[in-house]
C-alpha cells in the first residue's frame, strides 16, 4: 500500500467513526425515557382565568435529555405522547388555542411522536394545538396538540423572545428579562 492510500485511510476512518459517534449521541445517548411521575401534570391555559390548569391523561410516554435531574441539552428536547379522555370540542371551549404551532421531530425510536403527521393534522385543522406553558424556560413554550381520536402530543418550541435571542436580535418589548445565566 502506498503512502497516499494510507493518508486517505488515516483521514476517512476517524471521520467515519467520529460521524457514527456523533449520530449515536444525538439520536440515542442523549435521550432518556421519562416515567409519568417525572413528566408530572400536563397543563393547558384556561380561557377564563388565563392560568394553567391540569388536564386528565392516560398512557403517558415521554423523552427528554435529562440525566439525574440535570438537563444535558437544550430546553426544546422534550417530547411526550398521551391519550386524552376529553373531547377536542370540550378542550377548545375551555383552553387557549395556540397560533402557529410547529411540532419538532423526535428520534425515530420514539415511535408515538410523528412530527410530520402532527404537523399535517394541524395544517388540515384536524388537530388542535393549545398553549400549555409560556416560557417553561426563557424563550421556550410548551405546546400540546390533540388529535380527533384523543391522542395528545407535547413538545417545546421557541417563542418570539427565544427566536430573537437565538438569532442575535433585540428581544421584543413584551419579553421577560433573560436569566443572568442565559
Amino acid at each position: 500500500m502506498n503512502a497516499t492510500r494510507l493518508a486517505i485511510l488515516a483521514i476517512l476512518i476517524p471521520a467515519v467513526l467520529g460521524g457514527a459517534f456523533m449520530y449515536y449521541n444525538i439520536v440515542y445517548a442523549g435521550y432518556a425515557e421519562l416515567t409519568p411521575e417525572q413528566v408530572g401534570e400536563i397543563q393547558l391555559v384556561s380561557v377564563v382565568s388565563g392560568e394553567p390548569e391540569p388536564i386528565m391523561l392516560d398512557n403517558v410516554m415521554a423523552i427528554d435529555t435529562v440525566e439525574d435531574g440535570v438537563r444535558i441539552s437544550g430546553a426544546i428536547s422534550f417530547r411526550a405522547c398521551f391519550d386524552a379522555p376529553q373531547s377536542q370540542a370540550m378542550l377548545s371551549e375551555t383552553f387557549e388555542i395556540m397560533g402557529d404551532p410547529v411540532p419538532l421531530t423526535a428520534p425515530s425510536w420514539f415511535e408515538c411522536f410523528n412530527a410530520q403527521e402532527i404537523g399535517k393534522a394541524l395544517e388540515d385543522g384536524e388537530a388542535i394545538a393549545f398553549m400549555s406553558e409560556e416560557n417553561i424556560s426563557f424563550g421556550v413554550d410548551r405546546v400540546v396538540a390533540i388529535m380527533p381520536d384523543g391522542r395528545g402530543f407535547v413538545w417545546h418550541q421557541l417563542n418570539a423572545c427565544g427566536e430573537a435571542v437565538f438569532a442575535g436580535d433585540n428581544t421584543p418589548e413584551d419579553c421577560p428579562e433573560p436569566p443572568e445565566d442565559f
